[in-house]
This record gives C-alpha cells, sequence and structure tokens, in this order.
C-alpha cells in the first residue's frame, strides 16, 4: 500500500502501477493490454510531434460512501472523445472499448484510489495520438489510445473558496469557427504563456471573450464558466466553448434545485450584474470567484474595469449549494436520480 495522505493531494501528474493501451492500425484496434511501462516510443515524425494530433478527456472515479466505486458519466466522454477524434480525422474507440479500458485501468490501480471521507478521488486521463510517421497534412488512421489515472484533490489546493481572475485584453483562447468546442491539446497550448503572466500577478485563472468581437465572455482557460443571478443559473452559448460534463451536469442540478436555466450569450458588461460568478469542470468542479479583472495588456499593470462578486476566499450560497449537489451524489452520499454514476463491478 503507498504511503500517501489523502489529505494533502494536489492536482498534478502521479506515477500509478499501470496504464491501459491499445494501438488502432490496418482498420482495427489491437487487444487492450496493460502495462507497467510509462514510456511510449513513437516514430520522431508521428504526427503528434509535428501536427499536434492529440485529444484527450479527464473524469474522475469515487469511492463512495457505501464502499463501492463509480466513474462518472463516463459515457458523456466517450462520446465527446468520439466528437473530437472525428474533428481531428482520427480513429476513435467504441463507447463500450472506452468503458471497459476505463474501468480496468480503475482496477488495476485501486490502491490509489483515495478512500471516502478525505474530498479526493482519481482523475482518469484518456488519450488519443496520432501516432503515423508523415509530413503530408492529411489525417492517417493510426493512433494509440492510453487510460492513465492519478489520485487527485482540489485543483487550486483547497476545497470550495474563492479565487481572482484576469480578462486579457491581448490574447484569445479560439478563433472564430476554429477547434474551441473540441477537447484537443493544441487548444491548452496557447494558454500556457499568458498563465505564467497572470499566475505572476497573483490571479488563479483566465477568463476569455470570444475572439470575434470581445464583447461576450467565452470560458476560462481551465473550465467553463457560469454565473448566478438571483435564481438564475447562466452560462455561455457559444461555438468556441468546449461542451463540459460538469457544466451541463450543474444546469441539470440548478434545474432540480429550482433554478431557472439560461444558456446564451452573456455580455461581458453583464459581469456586474452577477450576485456569484465560477468555472466549473472535471477538474476544478466548482471554482468560485471573488473578482475579475479586465486588464488591456496582460503584461502591464494597468486594470480597466473590476468585476466583485465576493471578498476573497469567501463563496456565495449558489455555488456552495450546488458544489454540495453534485459531490453529494458522486461520493454516494445523495440520490442519484440521473443515474449518473457508473458503478465498478469487483
Amino acid at each position: 500500500m503507498n504511503n500517501i495522505n489523502w489529505d494533502t493531494l494536489g492536482f498534478d501528474a502521479y506515477r500509478t502501477r499501470s496504464i491501459i493501451l491499445s494501438h488502432y492500425k490496418d482498420g482495427e484496434w489491437s487487444p487492450i493490454e496493460t502495462t507497467e511501462d510509462f514510456s511510449f516510443t513513437f516514430d520522431p515524425f508521428a504526427q503528434v510531434f509535428h501536427y499536434a494530433i492529440s485529444c484527450f478527456e479527464g473524469l474522475k472515479a469515487f469511492r463512495q460512501k457505501d464502499g463501492r466505486v463509480a466513474l462518472f458519466r463516463p459515457e458523456q466522454n466517450a462520446a465527446r472523445l468520439q466528437r473530437t477524434a472525428k474533428y481531428l480525422g482520427m480513429p476513435s474507440p467504441s463507447q463500450e472499448m472506452f468503458l471497459q479500458m476505463c474501468e480496468t485501468c480503475v482496477k488495476n490501480n485501486l490502491e490509489f484510489l483515495p478512500p471516502y471521507g478525505h474530498g479526493a478521488s482519481m482523475y482518469l486521463r484518456p488519450l488519443l495520438v496520432g501516432m503515423h510517421p508523415q509530413m503530408q497534412l492529411v489525417p492517417y488512421p493510426e493512433a494509440i489510445f492510453a487510460v492513465m489515472c492519478a489520485p487527485v484533490g482540489p485543483y487550486y489546493g483547497e476545497h470550495l473558496r474563492s479565487f481572482s481572475a484576469v480578462i486579457p485584453g491581448d490574447y484569445d483562447r479560439a478563433a472564430p469557427k476554429g477547434s474551441g468546442s473540441y477537447k484537443i491539446g493544441a487548444n491548452y497550448a496557447s494558454t500556457f504563456k499568458p498563465y505564467k503572466i497572470a499566475h505572476e500577478q497573483g490571479y488563479s485563472e483566465l477568463l476569455y471573450l470570444n475572439s470575434s468581437t470581445r464583447q461576450f465572455v467565452d470560458e476560462f482557460g481551465s473550465s467553463n464558466f457560469f454565473a448566478i443571478k438571483g435564481n438564475k443559473y447562466i452560462t455561455p452559448l457559444s461555438d468556441s466553448v468546449l461542451p463540459s460534463i460538469t457544466n451541463k451536469t450543474l444546469q441539470e442540478v440548478a434545474a432540480d434545485l429550482g433554478m431557472e436555466v439560461e444558456k446564451r450569450p452573456v455580455p461581458v458588461e453583464e459581469l456586474a450584474e452577477f450576485d456569484e460568478a465560477g468555472g466549473c469542470g472535471t477538474a476544478v468542479v466548482i471554482t468560485p470567484m471573488s473578482h475579475i479583472d479586465i486588464k488591456p495588456v496582460l503584461e502591464a499593470p494597468e486594470v480597466s474595469r473590476v468585476f466583485r462578486f465576493r471578498p476573497d476566499g469567501e463563496v456565495g450560497p449558489a455555488c456552495t449549494r450546488l458544489y454540495r449537489q453534485i459531490t453529494g451524489i458522486q461520493f454516494g452520499e445523495l440520490d442519484d436520480p440521473h443515474g449518473w454514476c457508473h458503478i465498478i463491478k469487483k
């Protein structure tokens, strides 16, 4: 048994026991295999190195209150991976194969699944990589599909506290009619530099606007955006926003709790009217925002506008209620009326 302090886990890569993988070539997937070798061997001309042909998913496994182990809505992740793979011209695993490999990954690394009661979980990272050696700009149906995992705690090191974000006036996340709504690795590469600058200035998050007009909220660098106005749960409707499974779940949870759900364009000026705002995603679950600044030039010190929702660290009642509802279902503390928890059989 590994000597892991489950209460101090952050969110980072962690060497577990094994990785599950399959190789697609000549029109079929190879038999699923388990390997304890955490090194992949690729040709130097592989698509992934030259043209960033790769995509991934993120989902979690939970040790529930009654001792059962559950994946949360993995069918949604399988469908989203298939959508992204189609966009990239890559082969993708069937839902059955996706689920089988995720379940096998959890079972083979069970000692790394945090026990119930620590607020921690196991994060699964399914990864689809184009590995065919080539120079031409055409899709080629050869790929590796692998599922790896790591025990994780809260993304920002603390459960449910508010953080600050900045809207960078000189950086965009996704181009109009581009790949923003697909979970491809290249979408995240462009956020590394502005994240570094923002973190050095004390911000935890970047909030991006739509690139064409910069008049509407799109999403955070790591997660979807949502806001609370009275009894309304509001989230952007945009072709360049990733379809977050956590956001979809929160919309359904909000409706179950009697809130009105609005998915629509969100003008940046409307930030001044919100009671609460935050980010949501598999890794972060919910990240409430204390305030969001606008900086015309991210590197410069000048702030042109500040939208404040809560004192630093404080979390509003709606975010608290939504967080407790979704995590209560995930950990088996509350009923699961929608059947979101996929129980892994022993």
